[in-house]
């Protein structure tokens, strides 16, 4: 029996995309390269913004990330105003939440956001006090695919590991998941193609939230 669901943030819970595309779209603008598409963006996401970063500079032709450290502060800077750009919760997942919490399973929110905006963007979408934990990015949780943030969440819900069930949408959260012991769920409405998944060989790979409610019931 599953005590707890752990879910990533970004590509799992909400479609963030937008928002993340817009922010970083509007740094390169700033540094004079050129905006970066939804499908670039979807595959420089993943490790926290400070790769999200790297990655587009690197992408925009900054090889040597001459501009990485102010480039990274403007980042911030956009995103702390357009993190609740466009973004909406994915069909099915309130749903999902709300057959949880009636079955008395705790659901946390683990993810490679800053805690400030990770809270903000869940409260946005599903309410304060919705989820039972939310973490992000700081400097007590170390970045996934670290364990210790799913070690962390588990603690808070007196679970074990093997009580837990993880669900994310990158080869970053695969990595959590089985790095924690839990039983790891692919979410194929995320960021990443279905294979980068398969890969790593979740527990689960599921296409639509409903569809790992039989495993919980």
């Amino acid at each position: 029996m599953y005590k707890c669901c752990i879910f990533d943030l970004d590509g799992t819970i909400i479609d963030t995309i937008d928002s993340l595309a817009h922010s970083i779209s509007l740094t390169m603008e700033h540094f004079g390269y050129q905006p970066i598409d939804v499908a670039h963006t979807k595959t420089f996401v993943g490790d926290g913004y400070k790769k999200l970063v790297e990655r587009a500079l690197i992408y925009s032709g900054d090889d040597k990330l001459t501009h990485f450290e102010e480039a990274l502060a403007f980042y911030e800077d956009t995103f702390e105003k357009n993190c609740l750009y466009q973004v909406k919760p994915y069909d099915g997942m309130p749903e999902l939440l709300k057959f949880l919490k009636n079955k008395g399973i705790k659901i946390g929110v683990l993810t490679n956001k800053g805690h400030e905006r990770a809270v903000e963007c869940v409260e946005a979408v599903y309410g304060k006090g919705f989820f039972d934990l939310i973490t992000g990015e700081s400097k007590d949780v170390k970045c996934k695919p670290d364990p210790s943030g799913a070690f962390m969440t588990a603690e808070y819900f007196q679970a074990k590991p093997w009580e837990c069930l993880y669900f994310g949408d990158t080869n970053t959260d695969m990595r959590t998941g089985i790095n924690a012991g839990m039983d790891t769920v692919a979410v194929t409405w995320g960021f990443r193609e279905r294979a980068e998944l398969e890969a790593f060989h979740p527990k689960y790979i599921i296409d639509h939230p409903s569809e790992i409610r039989h495993v919980l019931e």
